[in-house]
């Protein structure tokens, strides 16, 4: 008989799908911030150094924590080691006063970062009580 039997490696291929869709979302987690809604849709998110403030006011690039006296610098560093890094993106929870935001945007033009992109969430569709036929 000169058939390969491929039970045995469909079953690991679907054990390694479950595992995986199990740990991606967790992989995912970062800062938690409630972003402000908008209706208009924003630019995907690419490969670009995201500053989050979170709502007391604690400092992130990527996914560490910065005092915002050394923001300046740590950008300057993140800045000079991704390549053709033109913009940041600003992510801050809608419940911050306006002058937190202000502060650290300052500070981020201050470390020559020409653009600055402001993240929000798209409002939610709303949904009417009519039915489609």
């Amino acid at each position: 008989m000169a058939e390969i039997n491929v039970t045995p490696l469909v079953d690991v291929v679907l054990v390694l799908l479950i595992i995986f869709m199990v740990t991606a979302p967790l992989m995912q987690r970062g800062i938690d911030v409630d972003l402000p809604r908008t209706v208009s849709q924003t630019a995907d998110q690419e490969e670009r150094i995201v500053v989050s403030v979170s709502k007391e006011g604690k400092i992130f690039i990527d996914d560490v924590q910065v005092p915002m006296e050394d923001l300046s610098e740590h950008i300057r560093k993140q800045v000079g080691t991704k390549e053709n890094q033109s913009a940041i993106f600003l992510r801050g929870d809608k419940t911050l006063r306006y002058e937190v935001i202000m502060q650290v945007m300052d500070e981020m033009k201050r470390s020559g970062v020409p653009t600055i992109g402001l993240v929000t969430e798209p409002v939610p569709e709303k949904r009417t009580g009519k039915r489609e036929k």
